[in-house]
């Protein structure tokens, strides 16, 4: 019973090894070498027997306020996008929730339908939709209710918009396996007891069903905030996330030492708001 008990816990574990710690540990050793031209474009960090470690590129990033500004402004792009996903995904999650049990399959299929279709195929279809003279503004001009084409693509809101089409569905999913649980009788007897649908909802249904909004977001928001793709066709050019600066610095620059210090940073970074975010949702409930 031991053996198999250490089996079920050591599966997880060995998969975070494997896929999580060895690749960190590989891009940790990149951060802490010398940019070099060869191949791979870095130092070893070990030269005749003796350990060869520098730690300018993180100083680097330090002196340098383009890749705090980039931070920042992933940051800003992940928690708006968040927010829109969840102020979506909450409804609607609920509906499917509340939904005929005989719907609920065809509805939970429309949502992950999406998945079945390439995501770059999906991000150039936004481009086809907000372009100038794209469909969204063809077809507000022949209504008259514009009289020249809006610029719907390379700003901040074509980015927002293709971060909560892209990652709704993560928003979604966990919001209505919470919501499903749930025991429709609990609202009846807070209706019994004198509270009205909306009193009801924010002091039963909305507190118990955190941990769905907890998970959701953190699947939102950490792939969010090193998303490379959605800003890099929508956003355009002057658009500034750490995952286009980390792509610059890997197949651009080829500064590899850099951009895995960059990495590094990000992922340490990222600890930070996801921490205030954990303990801001324990807090409300």
């Amino acid at each position: 019973m031991n053996a198999r008990r250490f089996g079920v816990v050591a599966l997880p574990y060995a998969w975070l090894l494997l896929f999580f710690l060895v690749p960190f540990l590989i891009v940790l050793k990149i951060s802490l070498a010398h940019e070099a031209v060869s191949i791979p474009p870095y130092t070893p960090l070990f030269d005749h027997g003796r350990l060869v470690v520098t730690g300018a590129n993180y100083l680097f990033l330090l002196s340098d306020a383009l890749y705090w500004r980039a931070y920042l402004g992933a940051i800003r792009y992940a928690a708006i996008a968040t927010a829109v996903t969840l102020l979506l995904g909450y409804p609607l999650a609920y509906g499917i929730a509340r939904a005929p049990a005989r719907w609920r399959g065809v509805l939970l299929m429309l949502v992950i339908l999406p998945f079945w279709t390439s995501f770059l195929i999906r991000v150039y279809a936004w481009i086809g939709l907000l372009k100038e003279n794209g469909i969204v503004n063809h077809a507000l001009l022949s209504l008259g209710l514009i009289d020249a084409p809006l610029r719907l693509i390379n700003n901040d809101f074509s980015v927002i918009l293709g971060l909560v089409y892209a990652y709704l569905p993560f928003m979604v999913l966990p919001l209505y396996a919470q919501l499903e649980k749930l025991d429709p009788a609990l609202s009846d007897a807070a209706a019994d007891l004198g509270a009205r649908p909306a009193r009801a909802f924010w002091q039963v249904t909305l507190p118990l069903s955190l941990p769905g909004i907890v998970a959701g977001v953190l699947l939102v928001f950490i792939p969010a905030v090193g998303e490379f793709v959605i800003p890099d066709l929508l956003g355009g050019p002057n658009t500034l996330m750490i995952g286009k600066i980390l792509w610059d610095e890997f197949f651009t620059n080829r500064d590899w030492p850099v951009a895995a210090s960059l990495a590094i940073a990000m992922l340490l970074l990222l600890a930070l708001p996801m921490g205030l975010m954990r303990r801001f949702l324990r807090g409300v409930a």
